[in-house]
């Protein structure tokens, strides 16, 4: 079959994203290639021949060798050249391997079974291998990752912020292990969901017709037969197995890919220039701008969120492949073969985003700025104010506190400034601190809300238990 370059390939995944992700690429063309396709369809007719073989008690080690060879010599150009004469990719398969094998099995090529027969159970060989060779252990690198960066980060204060505006006070490391937590046992789910992939030897309509009439159990011959491909048999098949199985898979690849997104949109956003907490890695050679030469983009994390626009609408696509007319019809031939353009691309995401994560830098002079500054200077520390006056009795503690900070922002002074003046209030609250052991003096009160980082809650300890949890898993 005739080279071509790859700069005049159409797809991006396979010219710039294949040079750039050389090493990636390279793991995901042995499940994923077209080569890779007619590969698994040779070994699902392959394992067909050894299953006939043990029921009719002629497999020998000599055979299950020389099959194993003639599947080996099986060439993707081939088999292409062939269907260009047949106009049918299986049967163009089938005629090649018959080349092949040994000429006393050969009648056994392709027997008792139609084409989803083989082309369905190779897809869920392939699926199942690339998620286990590749997409898990690229997922657990960038969990392992993560929980690496939650441990170090666990005790550095951070501002929390709800509508894009100052909360309360939390830790760089809380702040990630949400993602520790949401991606871990979505890792967990994809490893449960690529074990579940199902094959079939069922036949043409999945009632087993052609098969009843060569062996005594057909159920028997499909176990065997996918057995060798390490699956088991879909509960009920038409021409296809359940596409319920696959369709789950591929979902919770996509869960997991909106997790990385919505981090890749939290990491983007701490590096705005207002904000400044966060820092991707920059090598020194590397530019941000064509025309800004002070520019250092977070276009890292820009392009893991680009890759998830490309490719989670393709989940609409997985839905509509769910439905068949009556036992089978072709509606899903041409987009299922893009199922492996959407693993691609969720690799080339996940792969992007443990490179952000291995080189993210923490500015802790803008970590401690920010979580002091705001339109009030330490008004963040309004509400353990109210949620303490409310303590001593007080009803309305949260409008008196509110009032507070009003009266602090109109007249330039910072919470504890405001607080400070009012002396029959922070009375009530030193007292109360005292009361609960926050403090040892009522006099130690006011350093309380001059200092955030002190109001943290159980960011330090959720971070480092939620790391530890998802390390160990």
């Amino acid at each position: 079959m005739e080279a071509r370059t790859i700069f005049r390939n159409i797809s991006p995944l396979d010219h710039r994203y294949s040079i750039s992700e050389s090493v990636l690429f390279d793991a995901l063309t042995p499940w994923l290639s077209e080569e890779a396709s007619v590969s698994a369809c040779v070994k699902a007719e392959l394992a067909l021949i050894i299953a006939h073989l043990e029921l009719r008690g002629g497999l020998t080690p000599a055979l299950r060798k020389a099959l194993a060879q003639a599947g080996a010599a099986v060439e993707s150009e081939a088999v292409y050249a062939e269907e260009a004469k047949t106009r049918h990719n299986i049967r163009a398969l089938v005629n090649v391997l018959k080349t092949k094998v040994p000429a006393e099995v050969a009648p056994l090529v392709h027997l008792g079974a139609t084409s989803v027969d083989i082309l369905d159970t190779a897809l869920s060989y392939r699926m199942r291998g690339v998620t286990q060779e590749v997409v898990l252990p690229l997922l657990r690198k960038l969990e392992l990752l993560l929980c690496n960066f939650v441990e170090q980060e666990a005790e550095t204060p951070q501002v929390g912020r709800t509508h894009g505006q100052h909360a309360v006070p939390i830790t760089v490391g809380f702040a990630l292990a949400e993602y520790v937590s949401r991606l871990g046992k979505s890792i967990l789910e994809i490893e449960g969901r690529a074990q579940q992939l199902k094959g079939k030897l069922a036949g043409a309509v999945g009632a087993y017709n052609a098969t009843s009439m060569i062996v005594k159990d057909p159920e028997d011959l499909e176990r065997r037969y996918l057995a060798e491909l390490g699956l088991e048999p879909s509960e009920h098949a038409t021409q296809l197995v359940e596409p319920e199985y696959l369709l789950r898979l591929l979902l919770e690849y996509n869960v997991a890919f909106g997790i990385i997104a919505n981090l890749a949109d939290d990491l983007r956003n701490l590096q705005r220039t207002e904000i400044g907490e966060l820092r991707e890695g920059f090598a020194p050679d590397q530019v941000g701008s064509s025309t800004m030469p002070q520019k250092r983009n977070p276009w890292n994390a820009e392009h893991v969120k680009s890759l998830w626009k490309a490719f989670m609408p393709r989940t609409v696509t997985f839905f509509m492949d769910q439905i068949s007319e009556h036992q089978r019809d072709l509606s899903n031939s041409a987009s299922q073969r893009f199922v492996a353009d959407y693993v691609t691309g969720f690799c080339l995401g996940v792969s992007r985003m443990a490179s952000v994560i291995e080189g993210l830098g923490v500015d802790r002079e803008r970590l401690h700025a920010n979580l002091q500054g705001g339109s009030i200077v330490g008004g963040i520390m309004a509400e353990p104010a109210y949620i303490l006056l409310a303590e001593t009795g007080v009803s309305d503690a949260h409008e008196v506190i509110r009032k507070i900070t009003l009266r602090a922002e109109e007249e330039g002074l910072s919470f504890a400034q405001a607080l400070a003046e009012e002396g029959a209030l922070l009375a009530r609250i030193s007292g109360k601190m005292v009361e609960l052991g926050l403090v040892a003096t009522a006099d130690a009160a006011l350093s309380f809300f001059e200092r955030p980082e002190r109001y943290r809650g159980l960011a330090v300890e959720k971070a480092r238990a939620l790391a530890a949890k998802y390390r160990k898993r």
